[in-house]
């Protein structure tokens, strides 16, 4: 059927990923608890053990569902979770699969069934044909394909060795960037990707439109309001300028107008320079910097 499109019609991929302890599950479950307000209509493929549950009585996000994977992590384990979640006469409203890692990674996962081929003999691109294709297949499709609105991929994440220069020769390097523990395409067909540092801190990686930034605070932890953020967004209606956004708005205008010098303004564009480029407020803000720059450096007669 050829119909309009509509912003309504976007699937919410969100994918989350940081070292161990940083917050990734419980960020997880804020953001869907405002998304959807009703926690028994979220969804967790748990497959850590059961540490997925450690926050089932919490006062703000506790009574969730939860669809446990423990023994085989295989790309048609997850699959099935996942089909079976779409057929739940509950009417799942946010699925959060946590952790996405083990379905590359641990037994039965993408990096196992290659191992697999390797040790039967199989070569060259044999050895992943199979084990790729069960993830785009089994794994992705069904991710990509389930109705229900929102999808939550927590991921593992690591720095991964690179070869780098050490003291004027070649040699393995730990990489100072950050990437989580799946197929090297899996951010692909997210809407927003980001990773979280230790202080539970997001940082957006991509963003498929700029005024989802103003959903998802850079630099900030997730809260129950990004959720509710990202939820009027799907609906269609613009996503309002957060307290954050109105609270470095009116910072900005002091220190502007406080700048005795062309050195004042420069240092605080420079210190402030990630957080005004996402700022809803940054024509006003920038104006207001290049009348203070005229007033402080004016033009030659």
């Amino acid at each position: 059927m050829i119909r309009p499109a509509s912003r309504s019609e976007v699937k919410p991929l969100i994918g989350l990923y940081s070292e161990s302890g940083n917050g990734k599950t419980y960020g997880a479950l804020l953001l869907a608890k405002g998304y959807v307000g009703d926690m028994s209509k979220v969804l967790m493929i748990e497959t850590e053990s059961g540490r997925g549950e450690v926050f089932a009585e919490d006062e703000d996000v506790g009574g969730y569902q939860v669809s446990p994977i423990r023994d085989d992590f295989s790309p048609e384990a997850y699959g099935a979770a996942i089909l079976e979640a779409n057929k739940d006469p509950r009417g799942f409203k946010a699925l959060i699969i946590d952790s996405a890692s083990h379905e590359w990674e641990a037994a039965g996962g993408v990096l196992s069934l290659a191992a697999e081929n390797e040790a039967a003999g199989k070569k060259g691109m044999l050895v992943w044909q199979g084990p790729k294709m069960r993830h785009l297949r089994e794994f992705m499709l069904r991710v990509l394909g389930t109705p229900i609105p929102l999808v939550i991929l927590c991921m593992r994440a690591k720095y991964p060795m690179r070869q780098g220069i050490v003291n004027g020769k070649k040699d393995w390097v730990r990489s100072e960037i950050l990437e989580p523990k799946q197929a090297e395409d899996i951010l692909f067909d997210a809407l927003i990707h980001a990773w979280i540092d230790k202080e539970h801190n997001l940082h957006i990686t991509k963003c498929s439109k700029d005024e989802l930034r103003f959903v998802f605070v850079d630099g900030k932890p997730i809260t129950i309001e990004t959720g509710r953020r990202l939820a009027e967004w799907s609906r269609g209606t613009k996503a309002e300028p957060t307290d954050a956004d109105k609270h470095f708005l009116t910072e900005a205008v002091k220190a502007i107008a406080a700048a005795k010098s062309k050195d004042d303004l420069e240092k605080w564009a420079e210190e402030n320079a990630g957080i005004l480029s996402t700022s809803p407020y940054k024509a006003a803000i920038r104006e207001d910097y290049g009348q203070a720059l005229h007033r402080l450096v004016p033009v030659a007669a």
